[in-house]
């Protein structure tokens, strides 16, 4: 018997649409789970907005870009709205270019609220 983690079931519960789970944009959130780097990240649609943290409850870590839907363009920010990375036409290409920002030492989330030293 398998045990989901918090992570994999709040991507099921997203992908599915369950009536419990926060509401995103279905596109943004279909190709940010087919990138393995992002699938391994806790999502948090808020504010029209795709977020990715390093952990699964607040406080958040907040040092990873996320995806905001625009009208007709994907716009992808750095952490905490610092600058924006890229506008594209297409959510894959917002999900590939959030992965491309990541920093390098990011991997699974951990279960809990963040306890890392983040920057100011």
């Amino acid at each position: 018997m398998s045990t989901e983690t918090v992570v994999e079931k709040t991507w099921r519960m997203l992908l599915e649409r369950h009536p419990e789970a926060r509401r995103g944009n279905p596109e943004v959130i279909k190709a940010a789970s087919a990138e393995p780097r992002l699938r391994q990240l806790f999502p948090f649609p808020s504010h029209g907005c795709l977020h990715f943290h390093r952990n699964t409850d607040f406080p958040w870590s907040n040092d990873l870009p996320r995806i905001a839907s625009g009208e007709k363009a994907y716009l992808v920010y750095a952490a905490r709205d610092a600058e924006l990375l890229g506008e594209v036409a297409t959510p894959q290409e917002a999900a590939a270019l959030v992965v491309a920002h990541l920093p390098s030492d990011c991997g699974a989330a951990v279960d809990g609220p963040w306890r890392g030293l983040l920057s100011p």
